[in-house]
């Protein structure tokens, strides 16, 4: 195998690519759609409660879309299943851009989200977890700042663009962006694995540990069981809580914060210190996760979850303790994407990793769907809020205790495990 001596490590390049797609899945993501959202409605006379259900179908239509996509990524590489995930991504951009009957818009906006919510952050996941295995949480960590600085960015330059030139002109543009960003950069850049390029993972001189020539990422069928394995489950179950809860207070934070006596000025001003602490602990927990693996990272991030509802249910009636609200929900939902994101390699491996962490993100997707539900319905039925999320308290204490007292062990390679 040929090395490179001391020149940088290829593998950067690819994740810079990688941070990209991040970046870029923004038009299939809900804080861009929820800038179109009005001026649709307006134009196209669409019913809110239509769109709505198109945004819950969509969103399912993600969860079962990235297990097939996953699994093509395994079969034919990332490189190639990228180039066609963001050609369609930005076919549908275009789509949405002259849809006039109802038809069109249920077919785009489900294309949209399956796209952009699922399909292409998992290749970018994948990206990071077979270029680096010694610093996987770093290089994880890097590329969510493409999701950080997507949300933080895309919402207000998408308004621009719709007051300037109008809704539909405004995917056109979304289109290209998806196109330019990311398509030369997965063709002249990307490749699978470090190994295509003649490395090791992380640039080092050798394999990975428990990783030879032989068994670097290739090696074959991956027959490991998925849906019928308690390792499995043991961690999708508790790794689905982070975006059960989040999502379930960041869709209701404005009817929450106003049961709390905040306006809806406040309630969207949150996001400020939210993107601040995404940003900065993203980083602080993947270099924790390369030194003290994502086991011990989800124990106490169970613990910031749970001082997030503490807070939104007993203290946060003014501005000083929403922002502090914002920076510590921030903290847990930015920390959340980088250990699910380095989990999967972490106990698996790199064989057949698209199968594995494609069945997580389904789980991980679906759960996120459902979250506003519950307390929605809770609310509806006791006429506030607070029951509801009193009830989620119990989630991150119940997925800490199941990691603490069912700790997964590392799953067999492909070549020795049964079907």
């Amino acid at each position: 195998m040929r090395l490179r001596g001391r020149r940088p490590y290829y593998g950067w390049a690819v994740l810079a690519v990688g941070s990209l797609v991040a970046f870029s899945s923004g038009p299939g993501q809900s804080y861009v759609f929820s800038v179109f959202l009005d001026p649709m409605i307006e134009d196209t006379g669409l019913s809110r409660t239509l769109i709505s259900s198109l945004y819950t179908a969509g969103t399912m239509a993600s969860a079962i879309m990235v297990m097939a996509v996953s699994r093509l990524a395994d079969r034919f590489g990332v490189r190639l299943v990228l180039i066609g995930v963001a050609f369609a991504l930005g076919a549908a951009c275009f789509g949405m851009a002259f849809a006039t009957s109802g038809l069109a818009f249920i077919v785009l906006f489900a294309t949209l989200r399956a796209l952009g919510q699922g399909s292409m952050p998992i290749n970018a996941t994948l990206l990071a977890a077979q270029w680096f295995v010694r610093r996987r949480g770093l290089a994880v960590a890097i590329m969510g700042l493409g999701f950080a600085a997507s949300n933080a960015l895309l919402p207000p330059v998408s308004r621009l663009l719709i007051e300037a030139f109008g809704w539909r002109e405004a995917y056109i543009a979304l289109g290209l962006m998806v196109w330019l960003l990311v398509i030369p950069g997965a063709i002249f850049i990307v490749r699978n694995k470090p190994e295509d390029k003649g490395l090791y993972p992380d640039g080092d001189p050798n394999p990975p540990p428990g990783e030879s020539d032989a068994s670097a990422a290739d090696a074959g069928p991956d027959r490991r069981r998925v849906f019928t394995s308690l390792t499995f489950w043991s961690l999708a179950l508790p790794l689905a809580v982070p975006g059960f809860v989040v999502t379930a207070l960041i869709f209701h934070q404005t009817s929450i914060f106003a049961e709390n006596g905040l306006g809806p000025g406040q309630a969207a001003a949150v996001f400020v210190p939210y993107a601040i602490a995404a940003a900065v602990c993203s980083l602080g927990a993947g270099m924790f996760i390369d030194r003290f693996g994502p086991r011990l990272a989800f124990l106490i991030n169970m613990g910031v979850m749970l001082l997030a509802l503490a807070l939104v249910l007993f203290v946060v009636t003014n501005p000083t303790m929403a922002t502090i609200y914002g920076l510590v929900l921030g903290a847990t939902g930015s920390t959340s994407q980088v250990i699910s994101g380095t989990t999967w390699a972490h106990f698996y491996g790199r064989q057949g990793l698209g199968r594995i962490q494609g069945s997580a993100t389904m789980v991980g997707i679906s759960s996120a769907a459902i979250g506003p539900l519950p307390i929605a319905f809770i609310e509806g039925w006791t006429g506030s809020f607070q029951p509801g999320i009193a009830l989620m308290m119990f989630l991150p204490v119940a997925a800490a205790l199941t990691l603490y007292f069912l700790p997964p062990r590392p799953a067999t390679t492909p070549a020795t495990s049964a079907a």
